[in-house]
């Protein structure tokens, strides 16, 4: 399948930023011989269709006091998956790093596992969620250490990024597809929250 002019360009604009950021993972499992791959499976399966994010959302429905930032979440996810999964990865159709099996990424992918993943690469899914979920988080809570909850996209993209199933620049895509739709999601429930009485 010939690749598009979007993804082309993410190859080409990202080439160096992408390269620098899986080599020195590479090197981190290389030096760690490899006892840092399942923690980063467990990382990464949090978000595997958005389970561990769907939860939070549930739980967070459970309490009145919590109860409409848990709508926000999952609001939240819906939006990412519609962004990412239905509009933004058909349209740009970016193969993942592992696909061009003469690539230095499928040798770094084989040696982490070789963990499968199907669909096409840009933006990430997994960070996608986990930014809509905890933006939405942040920006229905109070507190000044709110925003160390931002530790779990840092984790899960770095994860995405050490099992080589996503380029560096995937992640960002999944930050700011995440992130816009936690905003809009959460604009659209803040302003008709007092319309819906019943929750």
């Amino acid at each position: 399948m010939e690749q598009t002019f979007i993804a082309d360009w993410l190859n080409s604009v990202f080439a160096q930023y992408d390269y620098k950021i899986l080599e020195a993972l590479h090197q981190m499992a290389v030096s760690f011989q490899g006892i840092l791959t399942p923690f980063f499976l467990l990382v990464s399966s949090f978000g595997t269709n958005g389970i561990g994010e769907i939860l939070l959302g549930v739980v967070l429905l459970l309490f009145k006091k919590t109860r409409k930032t848990g709508v926000c979440v999952l609001v939240s996810l819906v939006m990412g998956l519609l962004i990412t999964n239905v509009v933004v990865k058909n349209l740009v159709a970016r193969p993942r790093p592992f696909a061009d099996v003469t690539s230095i990424y499928y040798e770094w992918w084989r040696f982490v596992g070789g963990v499968w993943e199907g669909e096409y690469s840009f933006p990430s899914g997994h960070t996608t969620a986990i930014m809509a979920a905890i933006t939405a988080v942040v920006i229905n809570t109070k507190g000044k250490y709110r925003w160390l909850l931002f530790i779990f996209v840092i984790l899960m993209g770095m994860s995405r990024n050490y099992l080589m199933v996503h380029y560096p620049s995937d992640i960002l895509g999944g930050i700011l597809a995440g992130s816009s739709a936690a905003m809009i999601a959460c604009f659209i429930v803040n302003k008709s929250w007092k319309k819906m009485p019943c929750l």
